[in-house]
């Protein structure tokens, strides 16, 4: 376990069972994990699903944590938290209750069968990479290009700012953000 905390950042998804729901108590969780604090939580978003046709819309968020687990400690945790809330494995990007994924973690770079920190497919998906934007203007990826750079190549899209507050936002930690 690293001496110091590290910055976490987390892609949270769900749309199956009441998605915002399912978000708010993975949210509760995460701010319960040992040796972890919560830092601040994007608003929630709308976007279309990818993967198999006719499944229902997804919520999406992202998460800042400041945590002193190592990368993998943090990945079995964020799976024992998608476990409890019902998620199944059962279909790649199918429909599911909760999905946890570790986008950044500090500034490293991991390739593990398990893991791969930065996220492999986050430069490309307008439901992360706005979100992160919102909490983390002024982020740099591990390689030293900013968060910045990525939103240029990835638009904003179809992706829906949804009316309601995170955690976050009701324990006054707000960030004035607008996309261009």
């Amino acid at each position: 376990m690293p001496d110091q905390f590290e910055r976490a950042y987390i892609g949270l998804g769900s749309n199956l069972q009441n998605p915002p729901a399912q978000l708010e108590q993975a949210l509760a969780a995460l701010g319960k994990l040992p040796q972890t604090q919560l830092v601040c939580v994007s608003s929630f978003y709308r976007s279309a699903p990818l993967g198999p046709p006719g499944q229902p819309d997804y919520c999406n968020a992202v998460a800042a944590l400041d945590t002193r687990l190592t990368a993998l400690e943090l990945l079995n945790a964020l799976q024992v938290i998608e476990q409890a809330q019902g998620r199944l494995r059962s279909e790649h990007w199918g429909a599911r209750t909760l999905d946890l994924d570790i986008l950044l973690f500090a500034a490293q770079t991991i390739h593990t069968a398990r893991l791969v920190v930065p996220h492999p497919e986050m430069q490309k998906r307008a439901f992360v990479l706005w979100p992160l934007a919102e909490i983390a203007p002024n982020l740099s990826l591990p390689n030293g290009q900013p968060l910045a750079d990525w939103l240029i190549q990835c638009p904003y899209g179809e992706l829906e700012k949804l009316d309601i507050p995170s955690p976050a936002c009701r324990r006054g930690v707000t960030v004035d953000f607008k996309p261009t």
